[in-house]
């Protein structure tokens, strides 16, 4: 089937995928070689059956007193906007549209390192938290 290699830890495994029959699942068993150890194996199996990937990004920011966003109240050299990412990874085909909505968020200052700005995105589980304090 093809070859992968392994990221989810220190070794970079050459990883070797080969499809046998179809499981109860709808997807064909897998055998996986060339992993030193467990998560290679599982790193492939996600990776081919359901691919995911943390997401990052930034999202803009509300500064007290200038919500309208006029930027008339705020430094030049204050920032706009604040670093985000995925608390869990996201699956691939769903990325675009998360990234459509942390881009349409305008979260208020102050904001923490770890707080989430968005919660649960669309019932995935998935929350986006800042990366970073601003304010």
């Amino acid at each position: 089937m093809g070859s992968l290699t392994g990221i989810v830890c220190p070794m970079d495994c050459s990883l070797l995928v080969a499809a046998g029959p179809l499981g109860d699942d709808g997807f064909p068993m897998l055998t996986i070689t060339g992993n030193h150890g467990s998560r290679g194996a599982v790193y492939a199996q996600e990776e081919i059956r359901v691919p995911k990937r943390v997401v990052t990004a930034t999202c803009g920011i509300v500064v007290p007193g200038d919500e309208a966003g006029s930027g008339n109240n705020r430094s030049p050299w204050a920032p706009r906007r604040v670093p985000v990412k995925t608390r869990l990874a996201c699956p691939k085909e769903k990325i675009t549209e998360l990234l459509e909505d942390i881009y349409k968020v305008r979260h208020p200052l102050p904001v923490k390192a770890g707080d989430a700005v968005i919660a649960n995105w669309r019932g995935t589980g998935i929350d986006v938290v800042a990366v970073r304090t601003v304010g």
